[in-house]
């Protein structure tokens, strides 16, 4: 099973489930940075709220994240400047860095235990071929006043033909500044609750959000759950892609810490380092997909390790993981009320969350306090961008347009359940219909619709996380059905193995 270095070394919370019905003035979806810091200052300025996580808190995307925080954007900020202009790059540095400013100060003031420490973020190419890339940066952060350094040489084991150095960036892990900071959240203003799934939101005069198990009604709600669950027309603007990752075990050797981007690597995209306990690990993080939209997942795995072993005196590859993220139309975050009234949402980071989840949290606290926040348009989710967002959007949304195309009516991966091997699943047709199946590795088969329970595209098996990915809108299911993450509530239906195939 795929698990983050973070996860398996963080302190795990007990907060418990759901089982009342509670009034409250505002309701937060989702446990992650976002949510958790959201509900951390709503509550220090005396804001009731009520937290609902689906599973454990930082279970989610932020534990799986690569702990870099930093004002630069995967994008690179003179692609933001080429798209927008200079002063809104020149915002979006500035409001991601005061992001980083605030992670620091809660680490200090509550004393959390995550590693978190500031570090240079260097960017370089290999090869005179990307040089220009460097350059182009080098342009842009002169525009914003960061400190840069142009650098031809780093401490990698990696040829340089140009390289740049930013000081004052920073590293943390993730899971563990999130579960320590919901420790730290005033009681007697907020309530978390774990394993508490939101499966329904109905909006009537007040917002009721149902569980399992119990209800919460709101006055407003936060869906702190990286992409709206539910139907928005805001989807169309997001593009959800995953990235993965491992951490591998060293034997020997080290570099200094440090955030490295490389321009051109064969497969990997940045590296950094980390330690646990004696142990020192470098985290090696690349491949770039849409979700659901592969044929061989585990090959993103065997490839980082392949890097990790060329560059590094590797001992074993401990960790592995991967996360999800949703690329914008036109290239910054949509952060505030959705077009539903009372329903906030903080999505379309990219690979850029840990930091801009912090920003949205900082954003949605002045907002819901009625104080100016200088960031709130710039990030506004209400905004209408055509211009910079059209060549995305028409490109991602024929690509939507082809998964329902080619599902339609589709061809099987097998032909009758005795095709498909022990811990693997296939899409299979019974009476005209696809079956989503998968063998556990006692050979019991667990059988379910194919048709994801967002918007009706058929899911796609993921063999690396052993799960059912939707290439549409990015929902994703557990091997049995239910919901990991993405817009969709419900798990997918479920069918009876009596049925003949």
């Amino acid at each position: 099973m795929t698990r983050s270095i973070w996860k398996s070394t963080a302190e795990k919370t007990n907060f418990p489930t759901l089982k009342e019905y509670i009034n409250t003035e505002i309701a937060i979806v989702g446990g992650g940075i976002t949510g958790v810091t959201a509900a951390y200052l709503l509550a220090k300025s005396g804001r009731k709220v009520v937290l609902l996580e689906a599973g454990t808190i930082s279970g989610g995307t932020t534990g799986d994240s690569t702990g870099n925080l930093y004002s630069m954007i995967d994008k690179r900020l003179h692609h933001i400047q080429s798209k927008w202009d200079k002063e809104t790059a020149s915002n979006v540095a500035r409001s991601r860095g005061q992001a980083v400013d605030l992670v620091e100060r809660l680490v200090n003031e509550h004393q959390i235990d995550c590693s978190f420490k500031r570090v240079p973020w260097y960017l370089f190419s290999e090869t005179n071929e990307k040089d220009e890339v460097i350059e182009k940066e080098i342009d842009a952060a002169a525009d914003y006043g960061l400190p840069i350094e142009e650098l031809h040489e780093l401490p990698l084991p990696v040829k340089v033909s140009k390289a740049i150095k930013v000081k004052g960036q920073a590293q943390f892990n993730p899971a563990a500044f999130v579960s320590g900071l919901a420790e730290k959240i005033d009681p007697a203003n907020c309530r978390i609750f774990e394993n508490s799934e939101v499966h329904h939101i109905e909006k009537e005069e007040e917002l009721v959000l149902s569980t399992a198990t119990g209800t919460v009604t709101a006055q407003k709600v936060i869906l702190a759950t990286h992409t709206p669950k539910g139907i928005y027309g805001l989807q169309t603007a997001l593009y959800p892609y995953r990235e993965y990752a491992i951490a591998a075990k060293l034997n020997s050797g080290d570099f200094p810490d440090g955030i490295y981007w490389d321009t051109e690597a064969d497969f990997h995209t940045s590296l950094r380092t980390y330690s646990k306990g004696n142990d020192k690990y470098v985290l090696v993080l690349g491949g770039h997909h849409k979700v659901g939209q592969e044929d061989d997942y585990s090959r993103f795995f065997r490839k980082l390790e392949q890097n990790a072993r060329k560059y590094f005196d590797v001992s074993e590859i401990e960790y592995e993981w991967s996360a999800q993220h949703y690329k914008p139309a036109d290239g910054l975050p949509y952060i505030g009320e959705s077009s539903d009234d009372n329903i906030y949402i903080a999505t379309g980071f990219s690979t850029d969350g840990l930091t801009y989840g912090v920003l949205s949290a900082m954003i949605l606290d002045d907002q819901f306090n009625g104080r100016e926040n200088q960031w709130s348009d710039l990030y506004k989710a209400s905004r209408f961008t055509p211009v910079k967002s059209a060549k995305n959007f028409i490109k991602e949304n024929i690509n939507v347009a082809k998964q329902y195309l080619k599902d339609l009516p589709g061809k099987a991966e097998a032909d009758s359940f005795d095709e498909i091997a022990v811990g693997q699943g296939k899409v299979v047709v019974v009476d005209d219909e696809k079956w989503a199946v998968f063998k556990d590795e006692t050979g019991q088969v667990h059988c379910q619709s194919a048709v994801c329970t967002h918007m009706d595209c058929i899911v796609d098996w993921n063999d690396a996380e052993k799960s059912w990915d939707c290439p549409c809108h990015g929902s994703r299911f557990q091997a049995t059905g239910e919901v990991i993450e993405g817009p969709a509530f419900s798990p997918l239906d479920k069918r009876n193995l009596d049925k003949k195939e």
